[in-house]
């Protein structure tokens, strides 16, 4: 496509730059939308036995008396 070729044209009309800044931002948001949507498609899905992160925390000790030292066991 050459420079000089413009990439929307008015072929009917008379549109004001506010219309046509309207139609363009439409236009990038719907683009945006769909690479959005067909990226997350593609992606490959970490199931959750491969998912790593699970293991960096253990659950929370029971609160009650005690529960403190639970929390920091002796090494």
């Amino acid at each position: 496509m050459p420079e000089n070729t413009p990439f929307l044209q008015v072929v009917r009309g008379d549109a004001t730059p506010e219309e046509v800044a309207a139609l363009v931002a439409v236009l990038t948001a719907r683009a945006r939308a769909a690479a959005a949507a067909a990226a997350e498609r593609s992606g490959p899905s970490a199931s959750r036995w491969a998912d790593r992160s699970r293991m960096m925390r253990r659950p929370l000790p029971d609160r009650g008396p005690g529960a403190w030292r639970a929390a920091f066991p002796l090494r």
